[in-house]
Order: C-alpha cells, then sequence, then structure tokens
C-alpha cells in the first residue's frame, strides 16, 4: 500500500515507519521541519514538511502522495514543542497537541475525502484515563474520563473528537498506552531516579502501558487490515501505581520512591496527578488481540521496563 505517515518523526512515527517499509509499504512521512527530512529518508520513507494546522499545506502533501491509507500520529509535545512535561498545567503542555487533533485531524479528514483516501488510523490515549466509575479496567465501550474541571479536560475533548470524527468517517482510532521505549522513557525515569516521581496516597490508581514496538506493530495491523472503530492498544496488565512505579525505580537502579498524601501532592503536582495515582483506571487490549490478530512483544510492563533499565 501507500501509506501517509502524517507526524513521522516522533517517538512512535520513528518506530512505525521502518516496521511499514520492511513489510513492502510505499511510505511517505511528514515532519514540521526540513532539517528532518534526512532522518525520514533513512528510516526508508519519502519525507515531506508540512504543517498540520495549516489546511493547504494538508491537503497538498496527500494530494501529492496519493495514499491508500493515511495514518495521523501528529502531537507537540516534545520538548522541543512544549517543553517540559507538566501535568499540574496540562492544559498548556498539551496545547499544541489538541490543536492538532482538533483542527489537525479535520485537515487530514478533508484532505482524505478530497482525494480519495480509502482508510484512516488515528491516534489517541488510554494510558489511566478510563471513565472513573465501575471497575478499575476498562474496554471499547467505555469513555475516557472528561476530567472536567481539570487542566486535562481540553485533552480529554480533543481525544474525544478524534474518536468520534473519525469513526464517523469509517476510520480507526487506536487508544495508545502509557509509551514507554527508546526516546519515550527518559522524561519519566530522570524524575524517578530523583525521587521526585513519589507513590501518591494508596497509589491505588490504575494504569496501562505499551511498548513502541508493540503500539507500532499495532498500528501496522490497523492500517493493513483496515480496521475500523476504537481499539485499545495497551499491554495485558493494566496495574496500580503502587505496583508500577516501585518496579520501575528498581529497574531503572533508583531509590524506592517516597510515599506522600493526596493532600500534600496536590498543591505539588496538581489535581491530574493525584487522579492519576489514586482514581485512574486502566484499559482491556482483548478486542485489539482478538480483531487484529495482534501478538504483543511485551505482554507485560515488567519484562518491557526490565529491558528497557535493566
Amino acid at each position: 500500500m501507500r501509506v501517509f505517515v502524517a507526524g513521522g518523526t516522533g517517538v512512535l512515527g520513528r518506530r512505525l515507519v521502518p516496521r511499514l517499509v520492511e513489510r513492502g509499504h510505499e511510505v511517505t512521512a511528514t515532519t514540521t521541519s526540513a532539517a528532518k527530512l534526512g532522518l525520514l529518508e533513512q528510516l526508508g520513507a519519502a519525507g515531506v514538511v508540512m504543517d498540520g494546522l495549516d489546511a493547504v499545506s494538508v491537503g497538498e502533501a496527500v494530494a501529492a502522495a496519493r495514499p491508500d491509507v493515511i495514518v495521523h500520529q501528529m502531537t507537540a509535545i516534545s520538548v522541543a514543542h512544549a517543553g517540559q512535561s507538566d501535568m499540574k498545567h496540562m492544559d498548556r503542555w498539551f496545547a499544541g497537541t489538541n490543536r492538532l487533533r482538533t483542527e489537525g485531524t479535520d485537515h487530514l479528514l478533508a484532505a482524505a475525502e478530497a482525494t480519495g483516501v480509502p482508510h484512516f488510523v488515528a491516534q489517541s490515549y488510554a494510558a489511566w484515563n478510563g471513565i472513573r466509575e465501575g471497575g478499575w479496567v476498562k474496554t471499547e465501550r467505555d469513555p475516557v474520563d472528561p476530567m472536567t474541571g481539570t487542566p486535562a479536560e481540553p485533552g480529554m475533548k480533543a481525544i474525544g473528537h478524534v474518536e468520534d470524527v473519525v469513526v464517523k468517517a469509517g476510520g480507526a482510532v487506536l487508544r495508545y498506552g502509557w509509551f514507554y521505549g527508546p526516546g519515550a522513557t527518559d522524561g519519566l525515569v530522570e524524575p524517578v531516579r530523583k525521587r521526585q516521581f513519589p507513590v501518591v496516597g494508596g497509589g491505588t490508581g490504575y494504569c496501562s502501558w505499551v511498548h513502541l514496538d508493540d503500539a507500532a506493530s499495532a498500528t501496522v495491523l490497523a492500517a493493513e487490515r483496515q480496521a475500523r472503530g476504537v481499539f485499545n492498544v495497551v499491554d495485558d496488565e493494566p496495574a496500580p501505581a503502587s505496583e508500577w512505579l516501585p518496579y520501575l525505580a528498581a529497574c531503572a537502579g533508583a531509590k524506592r520512591p517516597m510515599r506522600v498524601p493526596a493532600w500534600l501532592a496536590r498543591p505539588l503536582a496538581g489535581e491530574v496527578a493525584v487522579t492519576l495515582m489514586t482514581e485512574g483506571r486502566g484499559f482491556s487490549n482483548v478486542k485489539a488481540k482478538r480483531e487484529l490478530g495482534w501478538k504483543l512483544r511485551y505482554p507485560s510492563w515488567r519484562q518491557g521496563f526490565k529491558e528497557e533499565l535493566g
């Protein structure tokens, strides 16, 4: 197939593009920086500079590529685009990404329609943000938590937009868990090593993880099989923070994380971080494995953390 990867130089794009090329697909991948065109060439793709927030730029890039499928991986949460990670001010940290998930998605869908692209795959998010009612593990039938009144609310609305418009267009939405792997782990590990990432309260909030290579393999399958609907792309073991955080610290050679009460963490780390650590809901991958035939290289974060950080 001819595959158009919007956001080809992000942490997932860099794992996805070569996998698509290895499977015989002709890949056009975008970047916002001409300086990264060489990287895309090294990965085996035809590179193109595109501004995902400019409808004309998007339309021209898609029309030139004439793809059979568009894979939307555009975000703006790298340090270069958004500065250091900041869950306390998530609205500011994710501002660019939220626009790419709303305006950018709309531009890509419009370009797909104008060019006659038959299939569309888009990135969503499913780590700790399942609806906070009922059990600790959610399926695709469960909505993400709206996080009303918190700095995460705009981000959850943006995710909702992606899921709504892409499913209506007959495409696939991949709700990726919390990424770890090459290029995605440092921002988490460094605070853990500095003991700046404590267990909050009882650490009862659940989270779902996925290694970048497993996320890439699921994405390839969704493109090749012309999947439709929402899929949770997470590993087999959603787990509470009280389990995964001390284990991550041990794998990273760090001291055991401190514990702090929620009332103390709230003014320091913000409402979103406290929710993640104490009330988060993880996700089930049963549908993705069943319908995509997805097999994970890292079925558990336990294996993955050990290999990445050991």
